[in-house]
């Protein structure tokens, strides 16, 4: 593996570790804050605010200063959030935490996202659902020990470890991150929304794709631990079971797509995702619900990028716009679904959700034949 590209991996394998050592947090979150559903919820949304506020800005200076610029300073002010944020005192300052939480995780997003694209280009061939299972398997490492490392030496102590493992994947990282040339010209140009249908309905399958994807980071632990009655330590392992099947398949994503065409790539995997959901809603116990999120995370897994992939080969659509749309309105199905949830979820219960959620799928289904965009980017 090449040096730069080993760096955008790390980049991506931090980031998924800082966000997967949130989901177990949040159980402990709620009952010390002692706020109910629909005030988690909104500070769930503020989250998402920070991001769709600072993902933008970071677009605004990678263009200006070049992406490893902006992911170093990023990723810096990304790494001790999480220990800031468990020691918030109050709503309110849990509220500003959330909110550079959001942002951060969102503008490094942005920056590593645009350097593996460059990344890319340097080397010629498709690295990008690999990178993406980077994330899930960070997201993996970060559930995976979150809610054993609570049980076992506390909640601070765990917020430490997250905060030295970030800065020790940063500065493996931090000399081999591909140094790119700035484009000023595009930061110039003025960013019109396109007019045609196609990048809207391929942004509908990135939003729809997402939407269970937060659903499963910020409510898989208390779905697990409230109405199933898992300990601590288990729920945590609901978020982690759905990225480890998740990395797992990104890892073999490219060549999967390869073998079958998008089309029908996205298809099979979106089916998946359906059974696994429902299976997740109607779960006697939670190791079924685990077993339901694993599922569910096979199919998951390849949706995203496929959308994103046909976004960015769409014809007469720079490729820039088209992904603009795609990403933007997938990111705020992630960040902005889960605040409603939880809402619904005070009055309905979990349960309910995790089975009703997938009718989004079929509306996926319904669009996939727009897939086939996907294909077109192979020669580049």
């Amino acid at each position: 593996m090449s040096k730069n590209r080993l760096a955008v991996s790390l980049l991506f394998l931090m980031n998924g570790f800082v966000t997967g050592s949130w989901a177990p947090k949040i159980p402990e979150f709620k009952d010390r804050l002692g706020i109910g559903e629909s005030v988690l919820g909104l500070l769930i949304l503020v989250f998402g605010i920070g991001s769709l506020v600072l993902m933008p800005i970071a677009g605004g200076f990678i263009a200006r200063a070049g992406s490893q610029k902006v992911v170093k300073v990023t990723a810096v002010i990304l790494s001790p959030l999480l220990l800031l944020l468990t020691l918030a005192p109050n709503v309110w300052t849990a509220a500003i935490g959330m909110f550079l939480l959001g942002g951060f995780v969102g503008a490094m997003d942005v920056a590593m996202n645009a350097n593996a694209v460059e990344v890319e280009k340097s080397m010629r061939r498709a690295i990008m659902s690999s990178c993406h299972a980077y994330w899930s398997l960070g997201g993996l490492i970060g559930a995976g020990i979150g809610g054993v490392l609570m049980a076992r030496v506390g909640v601070l102590p765990h917020v430490l470890v997250v905060t030295v493992l970030s800065l020790v994947f940063l500065a493996v990282a931090w000399p081999m991150i591909l140094a790119d040339q700035p484009h000023p010209a595009a930061a110039k140009e003025k960013v019109r929304l396109p007019l045609t249908p196609l990048p809207w309905l391929i942004g509908i399958m990135a939003l729809f794709s997402m939407v269970p994807e937060g659903a499963v980071l910020d409510w898989g632990a208390l779905y697990l631990k409230n109405e199933l009655g898992a300990s601590v330590e288990l729920s945590g392992f609901g978020f982690a079971a759905f990225s480890a099947t998740m990395a797992t398949m990104r890892f073999a994503g490219d060549h999967v797509r390869d073998l079958l065409g998008a089309k029908r790539t996205l298809r099979i995997c979106t089916v998946t995702a359906l059974v696994g959901m429902v299976f997740a809603g109607l779960a006697p116990n939670a190791f079924v619900a685990i077993l339901g999120f694993a599922i569910a995370g096979i199919g998951i897994s390849n949706m995203v990028p496929i959308a994103f992939s046909a976004a960015g080969n769409m014809p007469g659509l720079q490729p820039g716009i088209g992904l603009a749309v795609a990403t933007t309105m997938g990111y705020s199905g992630m960040l902005f679904a889960p605040s409603l949830i939880g809402f619904i979820a005070e009055h309905s219960g979990f349960a309910i959700i995790f089975t009703s959620v997938p009718v989004l799928f079929i509306v996926v289904l319904l669009l996939s034949h727009h897939a086939v965009h996907a294909d077109h980017g192979k020669g580049h």
